[in-house]
């Protein structure tokens, strides 16, 4: 399976645009692992980018083993740190990708600093995560939500998950016209150009609307489990795309900050004289639908990948969670957290690939509006 997908991981111009381009990431940092910085640094290097790096917080690992020690960066550490950077003349970045910031406080330092980047390059290339959480539950204070608003003008690529597009948009997205007017509202009110959403549940309603060549395949297995990334760019056009992927179960941490990171070193923007590869059925697509075909497909064999070495592990570290034996002796849970780090070392092959299968590009969904 693994083989498979890494091989046909194929077709995008990945390093056309990455000679002498120098990007800036400022989010999250651990020792241990692969989340924030981390996850986005090294393939951002494999793709031929030169990467600077500030860090939000300092941690010595993820959050999901239960126990992490560390610091958080304050606003008056990012500050100074900007400052010195400015003062010597190295804060020169073609492209910016922001993630985890742990106050509304430091949050405003980064906010400044894209307004400030993007006036001085109005060709800044920005991709904005917003981190804020998932599953329902806030990640991050309540006072960060109005500064990532307060945001989204500056971007040129953002990539909420489904919990944070309705805490953006104050919308519940339960059907297809909530959909839409969340997407339209990040459009329009917020003047975002490219919206990227990933790791979208399948939910019944979500399924009936889709059309046929966007509907997962029928399966004989019953179990079987799809996600679904939907892409919005409203350069020209207002055009939608999406593809449903194969659900690898388990518990992965990371991938959000891989997935952003791909994003932004394939997105080739419209007024750049570079042209990706071309493929067939290309004249469907957007610069931005390109460049999440290209990130979807490598995320996704990146997590094959990693699932392969789970398989590995002893059966009981194997397992998602127990938090009941966990409470008791949590040693098995940091085996199985170890054991689900993300495989970016062994992986690196996937992120230096050029080619994109026609069936891993995004499919025009047509009729969304």
């Amino acid at each position: 399976m693994v083989n498979k997908l890494v091989d046909g991981v194929n077709g995008v111009a990945s390093s056309s645009t990455s000679q002498d381009a120098r990007v800036l990431s400022i989010q999250s940092h651990v020792t241990y692992g692969y989340v924030g910085g981390k996850a986005a640094v090294f393939p951002l290097q494999c793709m031929g980018f030169d990467v600077d790096v500030i860090n939000t917080v300092n941690f010595s690992n993820h959050s999901g083993y239960g126990h992490l020690g560390g610091t958080k960066t304050s606003a008056e550490e990012l500050e100074r740190i900007i400052a010195s950077m400015k003062h010597i003349g190295l804060l020169r970045p073609d492209r910016l990708l922001t993630g985890y910031t742990s106050s509304a406080e430091a949050l405003q330092v980064v906010h400044k600093l894209a307004a400030d980047l993007r006036q001085i390059n109005p060709d800044l290339v920005y991709l904005l995560d917003p981190v804020l959480g998932d599953s329902g539950k806030l990640y991050v204070s309540p006072e960060t939500v109005p500064v990532y608003r307060a945001m989204l003008p500056l971007a040129t690529v953002i990539t909420p998950n489904w919990f944070e597009v309705e805490v953006l948009t104050d919308i519940k997205m339960s059907d297809m016209f909530s959909l839409r007017a969340a997407i339209q509202k990040l459009h329009d009110e917020y003047h975002v150009p490219n919206v990227v959403i990933s790791s979208i549940p399948l939910r019944q309603w979500l399924i009936d609307s889709l059309p046929e060549s966007i509907r997962p395949p029928q399966s004989a297995d019953e179990d079987a489990q799809y996600l679904l990334c939907i892409s919005s760019s409203a350069t020209g056009p207002s055009t939608v795309h999406a593809r449903c992927v194969p659900l690898i179960p388990g518990y992965f941490s990371g991938v959000g900050d891989l997935f952003s990171a791909l994003l932004l070193g394939h997105f080739i923007p419209p007024s750049t004289k570079t042209t990706p590869l071309s493929q067939p059925g290309d004249s469907a697509q957007t610069a931005l639908s390109r460049a999440t075909s290209a990130a979807l497909a490598k995320t996704h064999a990146l997590l094959a990948l990693t699932d392969e070495y789970t398989r590995l592990l002893p059966e009981d570290e194997r397992i998602p969670t127990d938090e009941e034996r966990d409470k008791v002796d949590p040693v098995p849970k940091f085996r199985r957290m170890r054991g689900r780090e993300l495989r970016l070392i062994q992986g690196q092959h996937i992120f230096r690939q050029t080619e994109l299968r026609p069936d891993e590009q995004m499919q025009e969904w047509a009729g969304f509006w």
